[in-house]
């Protein structure tokens, strides 16, 4: 007789109990709750294969350099509506938040990720609405500035996320790409703003310091 699956653990309670609390390298003015080797994140996925890969508990490198930049510059938030599209574990929302924008939203594919910017926007005290869905196929949100880090690590995807940003640039949208140019980065449609030198994590691997940039769509403002 096949033995019932075993129930899959509420994410806030598992990212709680699991995933330290730890300030971001390079940016020690944000704390995440952040994966480790210990960590059993195959636990919260459980029996659901077609889950997307846990890359929220990590801070990538193309968030970092995005988070650093835009603590850096308060003055180009402002006033302004913020959405971090694939925002992971919600670090560049965080940083956009605490650099003073007016609002702030969060999107992220992934049910998981949605619990870890919650609880990372409660601890980093800033308010985010975070919602999960896959928004690149829709009309342009209603933002001023659309963030996206670490979007083009696979050839379709980027594709895809590339004609939404043009879509959303064509609208008015101002547009910031961070990367640490990862092979499906189109550079040649992207104009370099500034570089950070920030780490970037792998899963079980530890981070290491790499040279990120910072980008806006060719022919943005």
């Amino acid at each position: 007789m096949k033995r019932p699956a075993m129930p899959n653990p509420d994410p806030a309670a598992f990212i709680k109990a699991n995933l330290p609390i730890s300030p971001v390298p390079s940016i020690p003015e944000i704390l995440l709750h952040t994966a480790g080797p210990a960590s059993g994140l195959w636990r919260l996925a459980g029996s659901r294969e077609a889950d997307p890969p846990p890359y929220w508990a990590y801070p990538w490198a193309g968030g970092a350099v995005l988070a650093r930049h835009l603590l850096d510059r308060p003055e180009m938030l402002t006033g302004r509506r913020v959405l971090d599209l694939g925002a992971g574990s919600g670090l560049v929302a965080i940083a956009a938040a605490k650099a003073g924008a007016a609002t702030v939203t969060a999107v992220d594919i992934d049910t998981n990720a949605i619990a870890a910017i919650e609880l990372n926007a409660a601890i980093n005290g800033v308010n985010i609405v975070a919602w999960a869905a896959d928004i690149i196929e829709d009309q342009p949100p209603a933002t001023d500035l659309l963030v996206v880090g670490d979007l083009f690590y696979d050839p379709a995807l980027a594709f895809r996320v590339m004609a939404f940003l043009r879509r959303c640039q064509a609208s008015g949208i101002e547009v910031l790409i961070g990367d640490p140019e990862r092979g499906y980065l189109p550079q040649g449609e992207l104009s370099r703003i500034a570089t950070h030198a920030v780490a970037d994590f792998g899963a079980g691997t530890g981070a290491k310091a790499v040279q990120a940039g910072v980008f806006s769509l060719s022919g943005d403002r």
